[in-house]
């Protein structure tokens, strides 16, 4: 079945900005969120838990900073964009005692509610607004006069017009104006955990890491086992980016072409996707989810570990020198903490 797709035409924005809006958290996509609503003429509040460091940057910024609780009771609509792991303690502590009746909680992830950490009394609205970009890239595109793509859901409809509110937050949010999709909170949260851990960050790293040793392990010169699995996935990707898969094979020549369609389901076989299966069934079931929440609940040691490990790896030494040979592909660019102050 199609997914339900709408822009700026199908959201009336003076619905949100008749409300007053709290943002709660100033990270990635907190200071994104914040931003573009105030510039689209939202009365936007910032919640931030005393003694932030980006108190200061939102201040800056020429938006109203609130405790949590204070910004939770001031707001129609409250935000909720702190890390999965925090918004249940946040809520708890901070925000659950001020959601009555006509009040809107809203996330930019299902998480929590998909899980059931956090449940919201029957009589509030509880949306999803979900830019599928990371929040520099909000920010940038409204800046510039356009939008990423984003995810609408409704959780619970209260007041009868919970999806128009979402509607209406996403477009002065800058969503309308590269599309509006309508998901539901489990189909957001299941897809985007799967996308992360077998595709964009898991499996991508892991070929990424795989490829390297290989060719290091056979004798080839670090530098071009870099350039070869690491350096040059950002011209595949922007081909496909632009061009779908199929574009991406016509610009590549035919030697590497035929190597993608004759060796690549060697790489990704029956035996990957069945792993892949596994992956959605832990996502699923909510075993991946306690498995998560239990490590950062117990101080997340085994997580730093493999951080740690990752940052060890001879890609990572190798990289950070080629990558300074090559000063381009960071000019004019901000890293995320510089944009965000997350």
């Amino acid at each position: 079945m199609a997914a339900n797709i709408y822009y700026d035409k199908d959201a009336d924005l003076g619905i949100i900005r008749g409300m007053k809006v709290a943002v709660v958290g100033y990270g990635s996509q907190g200071h994104a969120h914040a931003l573009n609503l105030k510039e689209s003429g939202v009365d936007v509040v910032v919640g931030l838990r005393d003694g932030s460091a980006s108190r200061a940057k939102a201040e800056a910024a020429g938006l109203k900073v609130m405790s949590i609780s204070d910004a939770a009771k001031w707001g129609d609509l409250v935000m909720l964009l702190a890390p999965d792991t925090e918004q249940k303690r946040i809520y708890d502590a901070d925000i659950a005692t001020h959601m009555g009746k006509g009040k809107v909680l809203a996330f930019a992830h299902g998480f929590n509610i998909r899980f059931h950490r956090i449940e919201p009394p029957a009589d509030v609205d509880v949306v999803m607004i979900a830019p599928k970009g990371p929040g520099h890239l909000v920010r940038r595109t409204y800046a510039e006069g356009g939008g990423v793509p984003t995810l609408i859901a409704v959780h619970q409809d209260a007041s009868g017009r919970a999806k128009q509110i979402a509607l209406s937050y996403a477009s002065a949010n800058g969503g309308g104006r590269a599309g509006i999709i309508e998901t539901t909170f489990t189909e957001e949260t299941e897809t985007d955990l799967f996308g992360e851990q077998v595709v964009l960050c898991g499996g991508l790293t892991s070929l990424i890491m795989a490829g390297y040793e290989t060719l290091v392990e056979a004798g080839y010169q670090p530098e071009m086992a870099y350039f070869e699995c690491l350096h040059e996935v950002k011209l595949i990707v922007d081909l496909m980016y632009e061009e779908g898969i199929a574009g991406m094979r016509y610009s590549i020549s035919d030697t590497a072409e035929y190597g993608d369609v004759s060796r690549g389901p060697r790489i990704i076989n029956a035996d990957t996707k069945a792993e892949m299966r596994r992956i959605l069934g832990e996502i699923q079931s909510g075993k991946f989810a306690e498995e998560w929440i239990a490590e950062s609940d117990g101080g997340r040691k085994r997580f730093a570990e493999m951080q740690q490990a990752g940052r060890n790896h001879p890609i990572e030494k190798i990289g950070s020198q080629l990558r300074s040979m090559m000063p381009f592909i960071r000019k004019g660019k901000q890293s995320v903490s510089e944009v965000s102050g997350g």
